[in-house]
């Protein structure tokens, strides 16, 4: 049985320039909602982040938003979200979003996105959890990633021991089921810690 309820999705502020990344977020907000996964994730409303959140509540989901203060008003705060939460800094965000979450999914984006997805993925590689991590490789955009995933380690940066664990996704359709057959081996996810964000209404 799969354990995930939750899944924290990482993604670009912006729909970027290929209309298969907006389409990729609708259909993954959509299949999530379906599914009854709620959606953790950056808070705003525009670009693929909005696409995404309004995708998975038209479905039926649950989604949790959570943003700095001093990105409010940049990623224009989504207030029709279920739960909102302003922290005071990235740190205190990214903590809150990996608290919420028992997986990971990458969808195209810029450097914040991939400083997301890396972050987890280094700390699963130094054992400070086993949550799925996956790469929803949209018309190929993490392929230059994973090809330099596969350079570190054919350069001996990543020894034997230390591999990089993370997941691939062709296609949005075989996000949800690789996610939930891989959480079958991983451990429950932690409680949140109150002490990480603020709820937006206690501001």
């Amino acid at each position: 049985m799969s354990n995930i309820s939750s899944i924290c999705v990482y993604c670009g502020s912006s729909a970027g320039g290929d209309p298969l990344y907006a389409e990729a977020a609708e259909r993954l907000g959509r299949s999530m909602g379906a599914a009854g996964i709620g959606l953790v994730y950056g808070g705003g409303s525009i670009g693929l982040m909005g696409i995404l959140a309004r995708s998975v509540m038209a479905a039926g989901g649950h989604v949790t938003g959570i943003i700095p203060k001093f990105l409010q008003e940049r990623e224009v705060m989504l207030e029709t979200a279920h739960e909102l939460f302003v922290t005071g800094d990235m740190h205190e965000r990214k903590r809150a979003m990996f608290d919420r979450a028992d997986a990971f999914v990458a969808l195209p984006g810029g450097i914040g996105t991939l400083e997301e997805l890396v972050e987890m993925m280094t700390w699963a590689q130094l054992g400070q959890h086993r949550k799925p991590v996956l790469m929803a490789n949209i018309n190929g955009f993490w392929d230059p990633l994973v090809a330099l995933l596969r350079h570190m380690s054919d350069e001996g940066f990543i020894r034997e021991g230390f591999e990089v664990s993370y997941l691939v996704a062709d296609r949005v359709e075989d996000v949800v089921p690789m996610l939930q057959s891989a959480a079958t081996v991983a451990p429950a996810r932690p409680k949140a810690s109150p002490s990480v964000s603020i709820p937006i209404a206690d501001l």
